[in-house]
C-alpha cells in the first residue's frame, strides 16, 4: 500500500527547499522500494491568499490521512498586516495542535566539515550532537484565557495565560527519557521552577517519572542558566526536556551552535509517531526566489520522516550519509559557505544529494 506524504511548502523560500526535499525523497523510493505518494497542499499566507484561512478544512483532513507531512516554512511581511487570528504562523499551530503532535525533536548536529562555520571556537562545539524535546502543544502558546484588552483607566493590556496539565508533561516527559536512553543516557529538564509554578509541577513529574528510567540520568536546570550553558559548554548536553516556549527559544539558539540554522531539522510527533517535519528555520522572505537557500534542512527532515513515521531505517541513514558525503565534496550554499569551497544554489544543492545517493 502506498505510504501517503503530504507536502505543504509554505511561504518565502519553503517551496524552493521542499522541491530539492523531494527529489530527494524520489530517489530513495526508487532505491529503497518504498511505494511512496505525493500530495502538495497549502498552508500559511499561501493558504491565506488561496482561502483566506491560514489552514483550510480540507488540508486538515488531507494530512490527518497522512503517513507524514513535510513542510517548508510559513510567514512573510506580506502577511503582517492580518490581525492574529489569521496570521499565516496560526495555520501550522492549528496542524500541530489538531493533530496533537505534542512532541518536538529538535536534534543540533554539527557536521565535522561544517566545525568552522560556528560562531564559537572548534573545541567548544566539535563533536556537538544535541537533541532538544520540546512539549508543542500546550504551554503559554495555547493557554487560556488570552487576548489584549482595555482596562478602565483606557489603557490596552496584553495577557497569555501559562499552563501545563500532568498528562501533558507525562508524556512529553517519557518520550524525552525514551530518546534519552537510545542515547548517551543523560536528561536535562529545563523550567524556572524557582519562579513560575506551573514550572514547579513540570520538575515534580519528570521527578517522579525518573524511578521508571534508571539507565536515564536526570538533572533540572532553570531556563536562563541552560541559555548561558548553550553557549558556555554546549557539549554537557545530551537530551533536553523542556515546554513550548523555552523549547522555542533554547532550540533556535542552539541552532547556531551548528554553523547555519540552514542545518537542522525537526519532527513533530503525536502518540502513534506520526508526524510533521519541517526545517528549524523560517520562510527567509528576504531570498525568497533567488535559489540561494539552503535545502540541507529540509532534506533531513525528510531523513527523520523516514525514520520516524515510515520505519524506513536503512533509507534514512542513506540521506543522512549523502548529506555527509556532499559536505565532504565542499559542496556549500551561501549560509555555510567558507573560501576554498564550491559555493552552489538551492537545486544544485539537492541535486549534489541525489548524486550521492546514486553512488
Amino acid at each position: 500500500m502506498p505510504k501517503k506524504i503530504v507536502l505543504l511548502p509554505g511561504d518565502g523560500i519553503g517551496p524552493e527547499i521542499v522541491a530539492e526535499a523531494r527529489k530527494v525523497l524520489e530517489k530513495v523510493d526508487q532505491l529503497f522500494k518504498l511505494d511512496l505518494s505525493f500530495e502538495t497542499d497549502l498552508i500559511g499566507g499561501s493558504a491565506l491568499d488561496v482561502h483566506g484561512v491560514p489552514l483550510a478544512d480540507s488540508t486538515l483532513d488531507r494530512c490527518r490521512s497522512a503517513d507524514a507531512i513535510l513542510m517548508g516554512s510559513v510567514g512573510g511581511p506580506k502577511w503582517d498586516h492580518f490581525e492574529p487570528a489569521l496570521r499565516p504562523e496560526k495555520g501550522l499551530l492549528r496542524l500541530r495542535y489538531d493533530l496533537g503532535l505534542y512532541a518536538n525533536l529538535r536534534p543540533a548536529i554539527l557536521y565535522p566539515q561544517l566545525a568552522d562555520a560556528s560562531t564559537l571556537k572548534r573545541e567548544v562545539v566539535a563533536g556537538l550532537d544535541i537533541l532538544i524535546v520540546r512539549e508543542l502543544t500546550g504551554g503559554i502558546y495555547f493557554g487560556k484565557p488570552r487576548g489584549i484588552r482595555t482596562l478602565e483607566n483606557g489603557e490596552r493590556e496584553g495577557f497569555n495565560t501559562y499552563v501545563y496539565a500532568e498528562h501533558e508533561i507525562e508524556r512529553i516527559g517519557r518520550t524525552a527519557f525514551e530518546m534519552a536512553r537510545k542515547r548517551k543516557g543523560k536528561l536535562c529538564s529545563v523550567d524556572k521552577a524557582n519562579v513560575l509554578e506551573v514550572t514547579v509541577l513540570w520538575r515534580e513529574v519528570m521527578d517522579r517519572l525518573a524511578p521508571e528510567y534508571p539507565d536515564v540520568q536526570l538533572s533540572h536546570m532553570y531556563v536562563d542558566n541552560a541559555a548561558m550553558q548553550l553557549v558556555r559548554a554546549p557539549k554537557q548536553f545530551d537530551v533536553i526536556v523542556t515546554g513550548n516556549m523555552f523549547g522555542d527559544i533554547l532550540s533556535d539558539a542552539a541552532a547556531m551552535l551548528t554553523g547555519s540554522i540552514g542545518m537542522l531539522p525537526s519532527a513533530a510527533l503525536n502518540k502513534e509517531s506520526r508526524g510533521l517535519y519541517e526545517p528549524v528555520h523560517g520562510s527567509a522572505p528576504d531570498i525568497a526566489g533567488q535559489g540561494i537557500a539552503n535545502p540541507l534542512a529540509t532534506i533531513l527532515s525528510a531523513s527523520m520522516m523516514l525514520r520516524y513515521s515510515l520505519a524506513q531505517k536503512e533509507a534514512a541513514d542513506a540521506i543522512d550519509a549523502a548529506v555527509g558525503r556532499v559536505l565532504d565534496q565542499g559542496y556549500r550554499t551561501a549560509d555555510i559557505y567558507s573560501e576554498g569551497m564550491k559555493k552552489v544554489g538551492t537545486a544544485e544543492m539537492g541535486d549534489a544529494v541525489v548524486a550521492a545517493l546514486a553512488n
